[in-house]
């Protein structure tokens, strides 16, 4: 094994998390750009590099400082942490690609430096929570991805004062759910002695029928919850989307979200064990009714938004819906349809949003009223948006289709009369997705553009990076080897079949 392969879940932290500082002492537009997206590509080379040697060899363990497990810090690579952590990073590099033009007409030059130093630490911060095995380490990767983000937000709008106030609502509601989860961990750590993830889950089963634990088990899901953006914890979210600079709203719409359904598959599965989860405390009964009440009223509220990102900010907390019906299930089909959500709508949520990014960048708005004609003006930038949209709903041939078809599969597994109606409050979630996709087609094709409007498109820097995403979404969408084939590894060994 080569000195990177073997150094390589330390690796995949450490090259951002050295990068920041140093990104942050560099002046100019161009320089932090540059420095930033080389080290993203270079967590992603390291993330792929992970996930071809679990894939070969099974999970790796790697001893921080050569002390051994449960006395050192221990970070663990398996099928979920290494999928995940290629999106996080793949997502991440993607969207740099897009940034040097976007973001320095958003945020003032002179803070370009701390801007991008604040991403990194992010992009550390989630690569951590992925693949710590640490139970307080994920605490600790969870505030440096917190205080980034809030960093991140705060910076959008120039003349928008509003990307102050939703930042610091997000600061309020995400402090609150990091401190559930700490609770949470602290009390795991009272009852077994341990934080290491492996000790405490070989040690659970013992303590399961304590005060304590259940008490953890509820702080803990709530923690998460409120980090996910779970109905009815999601409040935090659309503001966020909605006046964060364009290239942080496709970054968290494509990860931030992402590691907080990670981190809930892992404690309810890793942790706690499924017999204990849906046996004991029988959460399915609490995530199944969140999760279709989100993915049907969350798309109805889509319909009524004004706002092209907040619109998609709505419809994420919709397909978040989705991603906990699919854990609720409790079986390794449903799981299988998660975590394959979490890759897909990954990839066309991240696109959309680029395309939005475009029409900002030129039209300096994403209201609608302001998009009037935007299909004339810029016809590659709104064709990019209709084919997002057509995988958002999941029409065939895109990857929404297929996640949706394995959800669908998943839910019939039951054959009783809930999984039927499962299936047909999914089929109504995606009909609501018409709708509102459609109110942007209509603004863009069939209303005439003001007289005064501009007719150009946005710059090839932001549109190549917009095409390869929406590229991407149609090629997972017919050649599933990759993508379903990773989330059914991960499902498998989460359920205990690795």
């Amino acid at each position: 094994m080569s000195l990177v392969a073997s150094h390589a879940p330390v690796l995949a932290i450490i090259i951002p998390l050295l990068a920041a500082p140093v990104c942050a002492m560099l002046r100019g537009t161009t320089f932090p750009w540059f420095l930033t997206t080389v080290i993203s590509a270079l967590s992603f080379a390291v993330s792929v590099q992970i996930l071809l040697t679990v894939s070969d060899t099974g999970p790796i363990s790697y001893m921080l400082g050569g002390w051994a497990a449960p006395w050192g810090i221990e970070y663990v690579a398996d099928p979920l942490s290494a999928f995940v952590m290629l999106i996080i990073s793949g997502i991440s590099t993607g969207v740099l690609l897009y940034a040097r033009e976007s973001i320095a007409k958003e945020v003032p030059p002179h803070q370009l430096g701390l801007f991008f130093s604040a991403y990194l630490l992010a992009l550390a911060g989630m690569m951590g929570i992925t693949v710590t095995g640490d139970a307080f380490n994920i605490f600790v990767f969870l505030e440096i991805t917190s205080l980034s983000s809030y960093v991140l937000i705060a910076m959008g709008e120039k003349a928008d004062r509003r990307a102050l106030t939703s930042a610091f609502q997000y600061l309020i509601i995400g402090t609150i759910g990091a401190t559930f989860i700490l609770i949470g961990v602290g009390l795991l750590y009272m009852m077994t002695g341990t934080l290491n993830i492996a000790d405490i889950a070989s040690r659970f089963d013992a303590i399961a029928d304590t005060r304590p634990v259940r008490a953890a088990v509820a702080f803990l899901i709530i923690g998460i919850a409120i980090k996910l953006a779970m109905f009815p914890f999601h409040v935090w979210l659309p503001n966020a989307y909605s006046y964060a600079p364009s290239i942080v709203t496709a970054f968290f719409a494509g990860t931030a979200t992402k590691v907080s359904v990670y981190l809930l598959l892992r404690f309810i599965f890793t942790i706690f064990g499924a017999e204990f989860s849906f046996g004991v405390v029988s959460l399915s009964e609490l995530l199944m009714p969140l999760g279709v009440i989100a993915f049907l009223s969350m798309s109805t509220v889509a319909i009524f938004q004004t706002n092209v990102k907040r619109l998609l900010a709505f419809s994420s907390v919709a397909q978040l819906g989705y991603m906990t019906v699919g854990i609720a299930l409790a079986s390794e089909a449903g799981l299988t349809a998660s975590i394959l959500h979490i890759f897909n709508h990954a990839i066309v949520k991240t696109g959309l949003f680029l395309s939005v990014g475009c029409m900002v960048f030129v039209a300096g708005s994403a209201y609608l009223k302001d998009l009037e004609g935007i299909g004339s003006r810029m016809p590659l930038t709104t064709f990019g948006f209709v084919l997002g949209g057509l995988a958002l709903i999941g029409v065939p041939l895109t990857p929404g289709f297929v996640s949706k078809w394995y959800l669908v599969m998943a839910t019939l597994e039951r054959g009783d009369f809930l999984g039927y109606a499962l299936t047909a409050g999914m089929l109504l979630s995606s009909l609501l997705a018409v709708i509102y996709i459609w109110r942007v087609v209509e603004v863009a094709y069939f209303r005439p553009a003001p007289a005064d409007a501009e007719a150009r498109e946005a710059p090839l820097s932001l549109l190549i990076p917009t095409w390869i995403f929406i590229i991407g979404s149609f090629y997972f969408g017919i050649q599933t080897t990759v993508n379903v084939g990773f989330a059914e590894k991960a499902a498998s060994f989460l359920m205990g079949g690795l």
